[in-house]
């Protein structure tokens, strides 16, 4: 089977958007890289890429903390990745297969 060439977008993610992709775009909305309507539909791989450097290069500034960002940063990130969390699990996802092997 082939891989699609563009990614899918956030909202038609498997496992409710908790994918790796899925919580680069939900970091990009935190720090403003990208409008929270942006679901990246249609990107092909390296608009992902360039998206993940910049993510992370924002992250970099706060020591890839969410106890470093500042107030604002830290209530925008809890709300984003709150919703996405409850819109995954309302989606089947609770994250089981993350942590089966940390006994």
């Amino acid at each position: 089977m082939n891989k699609p060439r563009v990614y899918v977008g956030l909202e038609n993610e498997i496992n409710g958007g908790m994918t790796p992709i899925g919580k680069v775009i939900r970091d990009a909305w935190v720090f403003e890289i990208l409008d929270e309507n942006e679901t990246c539909k249609g990107w092909n791989l390296a608009g992902i890429d360039s998206l993940l450097q910049k993510v992370n290069a924002e992250w970099d500034k706060y020591g890839c903390l969410v106890s470093h960002l500042p107030p604002e940063l830290a209530q925008r990130h809890a709300r984003i990745h709150g919703e996405g969390l409850k819109k995954a699990n309302q989606a089947g996802w609770y994250g089981e297969f993350e942590t089966d092997d940390e006994d």
